[in-house]
């Protein structure tokens, strides 16, 4: 079995988890986490999947998905349920992120871990363009390094050079329709993002989520806006707002982007679970009483922390 709650927490990183805080703690009942980064990954993490979980469920979190850059959790998140994941109450789900280690834009690994019930597939994130320009020339962003070695990654366009998706992302999107699952537009460039959500809103795709909109994808709110008219959600990362990177107060980040799309299309999830950082609870646990301090209904912030998420992620 995992470590207890407290034994996950680091002084310094998770100090404020030692201050007791139950108007924040009941707003994070029902809770839903789109977007963990839990272990084993070739990116140091400190946390397991069921660590995870028992940490969510401490606060009562309903769901979480476990995400890595380089395969499907879905089947990690399977060889866990009869031993202890099943426990914590927590629902956890899996997917794959289109990345070069599972062949890039293969829609057998897609069909693969909807197969299995994976609820997410993100399209390219490491190996996307915009990704691998930006850390091109920005060495110490801060983003993890992986502890194995592992081959160039050659960046993946979705879209081909006549302006359009190319087949293999079609195909993908027919298979995401056809399991009711969750379109993430990864680190791809705004630019391809145009292109993406109206083909999968063609193709029948229901969920799409657009995430961290102002790291790497490059989208301001009007874009953001654009999207979400569309039927996307934007999907505000805490580990760019509260965790160790951020630079602003979290409340005025989001602003610009929570005005364009307002409470019913905006999710917050953590994007936590790298060492260095804090655990998804203690940013989720930052972030609701920076809204509460700003001001932000009760209502709203149950919206943007687990409702929308779970309209989107529970079957």
């Amino acid at each position: 079995m995992t470590q207890t709650v407290s034994g996950l927490w680091d002084e310094t990183l998770d100090a404020d988890r030692f201050v007791p805080d139950a108007e924040v703690d009941g707003l994070l009942v029902g809770a839903v986490d789109l977007h963990t980064h839990p272990g084993p990954s070739p990116f140091p993490r400190r946390m397991s999947i069921l660590d995870a979980a028992v940490d969510a469920a401490s606060v009562g979190f309903r769901a979480l998905v476990a995400k890595s850059h380089h395969h499907s959790m879905q089947t990690d998140v399977l060889a866990l349920g009869p031993v202890g994941l099943a426990e914590t109450g927590v629902r956890v789900f899996g997917g794959v992120a289109l990345n070069r280690t599972v062949g890039g834009l293969n829609p057998y690994a897609v069909e693969l871990a909807l197969g299995l019930g994976g609820r997410v597939v993100w399209f390219p994130t490491i190996s996307s363009t915009a990704h691998v320009e930006f850390h091109r020339h920005h060495h110490h962003s801060g983003f993890p390094v992986a502890g194995i070695p592992l081959r160039d990654n050659e960046p993946i366009s979705v879209v081909g050079g006549d302006g359009a998706l190319v087949a293999e992302a079609r195909d993908i999107l027919s298979v995401i329709a056809g399991e009711s699952a969750i379109l993430n537009c990864g680190h791809l460039p705004a630019d391809e993002i145009d292109v993406l959500v109206p083909a999968a809103v063609a193709a029948g795709v229901e969920r799409i989520v657009v995430s961290h909109p102002d790291f790497i994808v490059g989208a301001d709110p009007e874009r953001i806006g654009a999207w979400c008219r569309q039927g996307a959600y934007v999907e505000h990362c805490l580990a760019m707002v509260v965790g160790r990177s951020a630079t602003e107060p979290p409340v005025e980040k989001v602003a610009g982007f929570l005005r364009e799309a307002g409470v019913g299309h905006t999710v917050f999830s953590s994007d936590l679970g790298q060492k260095g950082n804090p655990l998804p609870v203690t940013a989720y646990r930052r972030m609701v009483r920076a809204l509460l301090d700003a001001g932000t209904a009760e209502d709203d912030i149950r919206a943007m922390v687990g409702g929308n998420a779970g309209q989107l992620l529970l079957p």
